[in-house]
């Protein structure tokens, strides 16, 4: 199931989204809403809307977002980093987190923003110390990512706070899917419809089940939480006026487009 979150007419919504429609439009997609949230039991209320006659949010509002550094070899080796010994984590504020067709924000304390396309997954119940083999069954689903980064700023400071955790730096969407195999998915990032990211899953140093077990180990996860799971090889500059899509197998398209920062 494709779980978006939306605004219609001023209110807020979660629907699930059915349909087929040609890349890049969503034309033939309907949001059946949902009767609660999808973080417990719910049903399908039978009331449907044209997704075109909607706006798209972030899928989620999460309480943290966990990111994971160096997890594509090739990235870390792109970068001049070895992969680390364990995984290297970090946080970007619910602040940073906006959806699809939302602007990414150039902040102004940086002169180097760099797109990472990432595939999400999503927290589906609160969890602590989860075992790996139970790791599955606290995901609610994955989504599409773009962990945008000031470069010069991340390699400037060494903490990776400023650098990551700016406003619009994280992008969602544009909704989540729940029923998917993560093991072997394809991630693609264009910048004005030229390819820049092109990578796999299968080539994740650590798997989704892994990162889980990490995180977890040290921190409360809780429904609607984030965790990005690293960027494949090819990560470059975005500059004012670009559109940057990060679109995942079995999942869909994230778009934004870049603006100054007022």
């Amino acid at each position: 199931m494709r779980i978006a979150r939306f605004s219609i007419d001023g209110n807020v919504a979660f629907g699930a989204v059915e349909g087929e429609s040609p890349p890049g439009t969503t034309d033939g997609l309907v949001l059946d809403i949902i009767k609660g949230i999808p973080f417990a039991d719910f049903e399908l209320s039978g009331t449907k809307v044209p997704l075109s006659k909607v706006r798209l949010l972030p899928p989620v509002l999460p309480n943290k977002v966990v990111g994971i550094g160096r997890n594509y070899a090739d990235h870390a080796k792109e970068l001049g980093n070895e992969v680390p010994d364990v995984p290297v984590a970090f946080f970007k504020p619910s602040t940073s987190v906006i959806g699809t067709g939302d602007a990414i924000a150039y902040p102004s304390f940086s002169q180097e923003v760099h797109y990472e396309a990432e595939l999400a997954v999503v927290i589906g119940r609160m969890c602590r110390e989860v075992p790996r083999e139970r790791a599955r069954d606290v995901i609610l689903g994955y989504t599409c990512a773009n962990d945008v980064t000031a470069r010069d700023v991340q390699q400037r400071e060494k903490q990776w706070a400023r650098a990551k955790g700016f406003d619009s730096s994280c992008p969602l969407g544009p909704w989540v899917e729940t029923e998917l195999d993560p093991s072997d998915l394809t991630i693609q990032c264009t910048v004005n419809g030229e390819q820049r990211q092109l990578g796999r899953t299968t080539d994740m140093v650590r798997s989704v089940e892994d990162l889980i077990v990490h995180i977890s180990e040290a921190m409360t996860l809780l429904p609607g939480d984030v965790i990005l799971t690293g960027t494949p090889a090819g990560v470059g500059p975005l500059n004012v006026g670009d559109e940057v899509a990060v679109t995942i197998e079995g999942i869909g398209t994230l778009t934004n487009r870049v603006i100054k920062r007022g």
